[in-house]
């Protein structure tokens, strides 16, 4: 790190962190930590709050950190900074996910400069989607957003495609809601907003929603609903890396916040139907039904919204600065 170059402030630092930790992540939990040092900052992956059971090898937990690092470079850019990243930098220390430097004389991205506005409006929308298709030159727009980071978009456009592929999720759901631990730990990250974190549930029934997915098997109701749901999305797309290493998961989060940025800006949000990428034996069967070559890993679904949503909760920047 040259803290020559850079002449960012620490406050400076602490405004860039705050777009950064409003990213997308599994189950909302936050799984980031940042340090800063010599006017650089440095992006851990914080473990405690993985999700072993739907998550065993840290996979989204690396892409949901990934999805913070984009919002850091679009801000980065938005406020002129031009910023340099080292990927995984030491070998010994695998928390260490990247260590990003600024430098305010060299050429920001513009380009990514122009998605600041999108990091408060983007949300995971679960609703129904308007009847509005979403157009082709939008979806190739968006493919090759994606392509800058080294990752690939694959459009799933037949209903033969899409029927297929929305099996496999239905079968996710079922292998998923079978297992009494994925259950367990679906359930313990259910509570009231106030917590900061998780998937949010109203105080008075959060106790009674645990309960019921910790003690009932819900796969086959599930599995029917979102069979629906990504049957009839607007657009359902699989986004990809070629190879299925801790870098790659690195750049596939970035790839999927630039996407879910640049949808925001045309109007659209998304939301996942990741369950044939998170079932082992599922995601052979996702890729063999793919053109692309490489390793799905993130399905997810857009469209036009029917209504503003809040925000998911966030926990305070105090809590995930070193």
């Amino acid at each position: 790190m040259n803290s020559t170059n850079t002449a960012i402030s620490e406050e400076q630092l602490r405004s860039l962190l705050k777009c950064a930790i409003l990213a997308p992540s599994s189950h909302n939990t936050q799984p980031w930590r940042f340090g800063m040092a010599d006017g650089a900052i440095m992006l851990f992956a914080d473990r405690t709050r993985s999700l072993p059971a739907n998550d065993p090898d840290d996979r989204e937990l690396t892409i949901s950190c990934g999805c913070a690092l984009m919002n850091l470079r679009v801000a980065a850019a938005h406020a002129g900074i031009a910023v340099e990243i080292d990927a995984c930098p030491n070998p010994d220390d695998r928390d260490l996910l990247a260590t990003i430097s600024f430098n305010k004389h060299a050429s920001e991205s513009a380009e990514e400069g122009e998605l600041f506005d999108s990091i408060n409006g983007r949300r995971t929308y679960r609703k129904s989607f308007a009847s509005k298709k979403v157009s082709v030159a939008t979806l190739k727009s968006l493919s090759s957003a994606v392509a800058t980071e080294n990752a690939w978009l694959e459009v799933i456009e037949t209903k033969d495609y899409r029927q297929k592929v929305a099996e496999l999720v239905a079968k996710g759901d079922a292998a998923q809601w079978s297992n009494p631990k994925w259950r367990k730990e679906l359930a313990a990250w259910m509570h009231s907003r106030r917590q900061g974190d998780g998937l949010t549930v109203p105080a008075l029934i959060a106790p009674l929603a645990r309960f019921m997915v910790r003690n009932f098997n819900m796969g086959k109701l599930i599995g029917g609903m979102d069979k629906q749901v990504a049957e009839d999305s607007p657009a359902l797309v699989v986004l990809g890396t070629p190879e299925d290493n801790v870098n790659d998961w690195l750049a596939a989060g970035q790839a999927l916040q630039k996407l879910l940025l640049s949808a925001h800006a045309e109007g659209l949000q998304a939301s996942y139907l990741n369950q044939p990428i998170q079932v082992a034996w599922l995601r052979p069967k996702l890729q063999r039904l793919l053109s692309h070559d490489g390793c799905p890993q993130i399905l997810l679904r857009l469209g036009y919204p029917k209504e503003d949503i809040d925000a998911t909760p966030r926990r305070s920047l105090g809590d995930v600065v070193e």
